[in-house]
């Protein structure tokens, strides 16, 4: 089931921030953002209703976030509150009722997301099933799926499991993705629907550097998706390894060329990073996981202003700030990954994400070693920070190589 949150603060960058840690570890979420220094401060009788959690940042305005953790905290029925203030606030927010709290400038994603599972779990109640996907006791999943043999369980989201299988017709090993939607649940068909249009984005695709899907099963209360299954490890650990010059180049060309396709389509990536680009056994370039990919809308119109997704290691400086994004963004993002396969290192580094954010939007380009020289005005091209001075389209890279 799709989680609700929403996020009060008066930080555009804060209210970002938290917005990605949010839907990079649930892309379903429905987050809703509120800033009371413009919009002006919520009435007593706000209820939270229809929030699981409501995110409130200490900067509220000319009012003390403690004072309206209080009234929130206080009012019958309100949702789970986590605060976010300076370190001596702790002890007062806890004390007045927050179901959590963090400095708001350390917060770290895994402590966070495991402190809001928990939050979830102890709050939400469970199906009537018992777990998201009625397992098989001899398959591990979903009983109506046919034709698969299990080898393991990879991975679970709230609506979705990931499974090694192998297909009972050819042997072959696939990843096979499961998404059960449950009716009762709010949102559920929401998700349900998502799932699919997934499936059509890139099924709709032949192309040699995007991953391959097999098949598509539908049932009255699941999906399933069975696709390529890649096992020669992802590019993020060839970086650690080290990756030559003419690979890298290699690399770029097959990764552009993927994104050239599927912009041509009219769909965006969102969170195109090494973890998500694999390498087959014949070193070809796979682009998988376009789970936060969705279709441009109709006369180019910027996508879901506000919203912020991806991992700001690889996020261009428009889609950091939660503002509009286009095809261009996939660019910068796959500029900050050719940086890191020719150097090993990423162009922009900082203890927080806040920081990581901040450098992408004000900080210089930083210059390749005269070794690689000859790439540096094709970085300056993918990194450029306003879009409009950065290359128009992904065809372009082929030919400033």
């Amino acid at each position: 089931m799709s989680v609700k949150m929403m996020i009060i603060d008066a930080r555009a960058d804060f209210r970002s921030l938290l917005m990605h840690h949010v839907t990079t570890h649930w892309p379903d979420a429905i987050m809703s953002a509120y800033d009371p220094s413009e919009a002006g401060y919520l009435p007593d009788e706000f209820s939270g209703a229809g929030n699981d959690i409501v995110l409130l940042g200490s900067e509220v305005g000319d009012r003390e976030g403690l004072a309206i953790l209080k009234q929130f905290c206080k009012t019958p029925g309100f949702p789970a509150v986590v605060y976010f203030g300076k370190s001596s606030e702790e002890g007062s927010a806890l004390r007045v009722g927050a179901d959590a709290f963090f400095v708001f400038d350390e917060i770290r994603h895994d402590a966070l997301t495991v402190q809001l599972s928990d939050i979830l779990a102890s709050r939400r109640p469970v199906s009537s099933t018992g777990s998201l996907f009625v397992g098989d006791s001899k398959t591990g999943i979903h009983p109506l799926i046919r034709g698969y043999r299990f080898i393991e369980k990879l991975s679970a989201t709230s609506h979705s499991s990931i499974y090694l299988a192998e297909r009972e017709s050819n042997e072959l090993k696939v990843v096979l993705k499961v998404l059960q939607q449950l009716p009762d649940v709010a949102d559920s068909i929401g998700a349900f629907d998502r799932f699919l249009q997934e499936y059509e984005l890139i099924a709709e695709i032949d192309h040699p550097n995007i991953v391959k899907i097999y098949d598509l099963g539908v049932g009255d209360d699941h999906a399933h998706i069975a696709m390529e299954y890649i096992d020669a490890g992802d590019l993020k650990r060839r970086i650690s390894a080290g990756i030559n010059e003419p690979d890298a180049v290699s690399y770029l060309r097959q990764i552009g060329s993927a994104l050239a396709r599927i912009h041509d389509a009219g769909i965006l990536h969102r969170d195109l990073k090494p973890g998500n680009i694999m390498l087959r056994s014949d070193d070809s370039i796979a682009l998988i996981d376009f789970g936060l990919a969705k279709r441009l809308r109709l006369r180019m119109e910027l996508t879901d202003e506000g919203e912020i997704f991806g991992t700001p290691y690889y996020m261009s400086p428009e889609q950091g700030h939660g503002n509009g994004v286009d095809h261009r963004s996939d660019i910068y993002s796959l500029g900050v990954i050719f940086f890191e396969m020719l150097t090993g290192r990423k162009p922009y580094r900082a203890d927080t994400a806040m920081g990581i954010i901040y450098l992408h939007a004000q900080a210089p380009i930083p210059l390749l070693s005269p070794r690689f020289a000859k790439y540096q005005a094709l970085i300056n091209m993918m990194l450029a920070k306003d879009p409009d001075d950065r290359l128009q389209l992904a065809t372009e890279i082929e030919e400033w190589l």
